[in-house]
């Protein structure tokens, strides 16, 4: 499954970098995350940071390890996770533009083993959409937090 949406702020690239990397705050301005855990504190870059993070989905809390595999500053970071037989790559993009900055999050799941692969087919298309729903409103949090200030 393979998900990207993007959404336009009246920012600067140093500001929208600012509040996405501010992970261990995040659950203070993104609405579908209820608890941040540092695990791994981040180096000087990003890389190596890790946390447990709590969303509420389904009506039901669920928590995923996630870590940042690669970023550079003011442009992108990329996350990767990897739970009940699949692996969960993210990736925070910043692209500047005459009137702000657009802010793509894209999201790719991939089953690794057969009862994930068979479920990601049986589920799939309802995982999407709500998938794509989430993200959406994380962009929209996270603009909310970045024209604010």
């Amino acid at each position: 499954m393979k998900i990207s949406t993007q959404i336009n702020i009246n920012s600067t690239k140093e500001k929208v970098w600012e509040v996405i990397t501010d992970i261990e705050n995040s659950a203070s301005f993104i609405s579908g995350i209820t608890n941040i855990e540092i695990i791994n504190p981040s180096r000087e870059n990003l890389v190596g940071l890790k946390w447990k993070e709590t969303r509420k989905m389904f009506g039901k809390e669920a928590h995923e390890v996630m870590w940042i595999t690669d970023s550079q500053k003011n442009q992108f970071y990329q996350t990767r996770a990897e739970n009940h037989g699949a692996i969960y790559v993210s990736r925070l993009e910043i692209t500047e533009e005459k009137a702000g900055v657009l802010l793509e999050m894209s999201f790719e799941g991939y089953g690794t083993t057969l009862m994930a692969k068979v479920m990601s087919k049986v589920f799939g298309g309802m995982m999407k959409k709500s998938m794509c729903k989430a993200l959406e409103q994380d962009l929209e949090d996270i603009k909310k937090a970045c024209e604010v200030s």
